[in-house]
């Protein structure tokens, strides 16, 4: 019970840290967490009315980027802020009281905290100023963005260790990671890709992540390909693998 006391201690400083750290002691940070998204998909979404009639999915192509984009985000910003957890709080480790799971913890609450609050906003905003009325289904939204955060957290904690141990795999993890946002479904139904290449995209976790979160948003999607039990499976065996992977490399964290 003395060890919960002193983790969740040691993890809500490190949370009021990170805070002050990451968005700075003005509100600038914050309007900053939000505005980038929403540019992100303002910018798709004039794009792409100027050459198409209508989104692949619904009657907004606001609603169509977005759902796609914060889903994604999900797992890319959680990836992108917790891969540098340990590394960026190296002085920290010194004290006794502060483990290498400690900083992946509260990075890994504020990013879910952030992400969440901008989708909220962004897509409440999309949804408040639709003409049609949008039933949400609550279950698939909150399943695709439990899923996301768990795969972001499991591959998040691999590189945790591995950026520190081989720099080479840290460059190459990067052009890797890069295209991820243009073939994870993003700017696309994956329903709509012929055979045999829609069974190479339904490969990428992230695509069946990201068709579970829309339907929580289009009731009329039937989602052709989405395997929640392959998600599932990845989800868990990325997580298992990051925190066996975490907890061997305890000394390593603090030593390297």
């Amino acid at each position: 019970m003395s060890y919960l006391s002193t983790h969740f201690r040691v993890v809500g400083a490190l949370l009021v840290r990170e805070m002050s750290t990451r968005f700075g002691s003005k509100p600038g940070g914050y309007v900053w967490a939000l505005l980038d998204p929403a540019a992100h998909i303002l910018l798709m979404t004039l794009v792409f009315q100027a050459i198409a009639r209508a989104p692949a999915l619904g009657t907004s192509f606001a609603l169509f980027f977005a759902t796609g984009y914060i889903a994604f985000q999900f797992y890319q910003a959680m990836t992108s802020y917790l891969n540098s957890a340990v590394r960026a709080n190296k002085a920290l480790l010194s004290y006794p009281n502060v483990a290498p799971i400690d900083t992946v913890v509260a990075r890994f609450v504020l990013q879910v905290g952030t992400t969440t609050l901008v989708g909220f906003i962004v897509l409440g905003t999309i949804v408040a100023t639709m003409r049609v009325e949008t039933s949400l289904h609550w279950p698939a939204i909150l399943e695709a963005v439990a899923l996301a955060c768990l795969c972001g957290l499991g591959v998040a904690m691999v590189n945790s260790v591995l950026f520190l141990k081989y720099p080479l795999y840290e460059q190459i993890f990067g052009i890797v990671n890069r295209p991820l946002f243009l073939i994870s479904g993003v700017f696309f139904l994956p329903d709509s890709i012929p055979a045999p290449y829609n069974d190479l995209v339904l490969l990428n976790p992230l695509v069946h992540i990201i068709m579970s979160f829309r339907q929580g948003f289009y009731p009329e999607y039937r989602a052709i390909g989405l395997d929640m039990e392959y998600l599932y499976g990845f989800a868990f065996l990325t997580l298992f693998a990051g925190m066996l992977v975490f907890t061997l490399s305890r000394k390593t964290l603090r030593n390297e």
